[in-house]
């Protein structure tokens, strides 16, 4: 970049000039500025529960993913969640539930289904979760979906195929969303109402849309579902628990895995769940993920979405991935610094 090259991120974060051997300080001094000013800023911890552990003692040896499936009081729709995992699924897998309270019937089930869980007393909110359930893993390969997903037909045998014709083990995947309401996102297909609960679901609808729809992969993977290599996910050390209960959790993550140098992240197109949108987090009070994610990382997370992951847009094998040049980088750390302060 005209004799400049970038620094890591952090308190460090700037731009040197290989030429002169001087730095560009400016976006340091924001970067220092702004962590003084965090002092002020931090939100208080949210609470970890105690969490244990219950491996089931049946595992099949040709499991393929070990698939996370955080719950909360949301019996029905993990009801749907497993079932379709079971019947949609080409490949067999490895199903682990975290069931937070479990007072809707939810943990008796789960022991009753025979699976893997994990349990909490309260609400271990996302990153707790999904860190106990990654440390019962038995395959090579992590799935984290939402309990109010239904994967549709095939839907593991396209991301397999994504995931096998890699050389390395340096990629994050992505599924792709129906949705019943209108997305921004380019990455969800809506709107395309086949039920807002399991009693409205059009499951034979679903499936005719689902086996005639054609979309293009897309950059960006960055939420469930979501597969990763599970050395991966130890390597960046899970999900960031500081995040609790999980605002901004899926670009903190995503943000780790570049740092540990994945530049795939990539959405498949032909891997299709539909998403119900029953939103739990009404029930918790919420952590200020934005402004924790621009004081971790020292810019918005929506620059790094749309300069770094460019997320949204049509996959091309032949493009690789690349971090911003110094001039935009500069602006979104200012932006990150008001962010911070506000």
């Amino acid at each position: 970049m005209n004799g400049y090259t970038r620094r890591g991120f952090g308190t460090q974060d700037g731009f040197y000039s290989k030429e002169t051997g001087h730095s560009i300080i400016i976006a340091v001094s924001f970067t220092r500025l702004s962590t003084r000013l965090s002092l002020f800023l931090r939100m208080p911890a949210f609470p970890k529960p105690e969490i244990l552990s219950f491996p089931s003692g049946q595992f099949i040896p040709e499991s393929l993913f070990s698939i996370l499936v955080p719950s909360w009081n949301n019996l029905e729709m993990l009801k749907f969640c497993v079932l379709s995992i079971r019947e949609n699924s080409k490949y067999p897998h490895q199903i682990i539930v975290h069931v937070n309270e479990g007072t809707d019937g939810s943990l008796e089930w789960v022991k009753k289904e025979g699976l893997d869980y994990t349990y909490s007393a309260t609400n271990a909110g996302v990153c707790y979760s999904v860190n106990a359930m990654a440390r019962l893993a038995r395959t090579e390969n992590l799935l984290y979906i939402n309990d109010d997903m239904y994967v549709c037909k095939g839907w593991d045998a396209a991301l397999w195929k994504v995931a096998s014709s890699y050389s390395h083990r340096l990629w994050y995947l992505s599924g792709t969303m129906i949705e019943p309401s209108h997305s921004k996102s380019e990455c969800v297909a809506s709107p395309h109402d086949f039920g807002r609960d399991t009693t409205t679901f059009m499951r034979s609808e679903l499936d005719t849309f689902a086996g005639k729809m054609k979309r293009k992969d897309w950059f960006g993977a960055s939420w469930p579902p979501s597969l990763m290599p599970k050395e991966l996910f130890n390597k960046v050390g899970g999900y960031s628990e500081e995040f609790s209960p999980g605002m901004y959790s899926d670009p903190d993550f995503s943000m780790k895995l570049w740092q540990a140098g994945v530049r795939e992240f990539r959405g498949v197109g032909s891997s299709l769940v539909y998403h119900f949108m029953s939103r739990s987090t009404a029930r918790v009070k919420k952590n200020n993920g934005r402004k924790q994610f621009a004081e971790k990382w020292g810019i918005p997370s929506s620059f790094f979405y749309r300069e770094y992951l460019q997320i949204g847009r049509h996959y091309r094998k032949e493009k690789i991935l690349t971090a911003p040049g110094m001039f935009p980088h500069l602006i979104a750390r200012i932006k990150a610094f008001w962010i911070r302060i506000r």
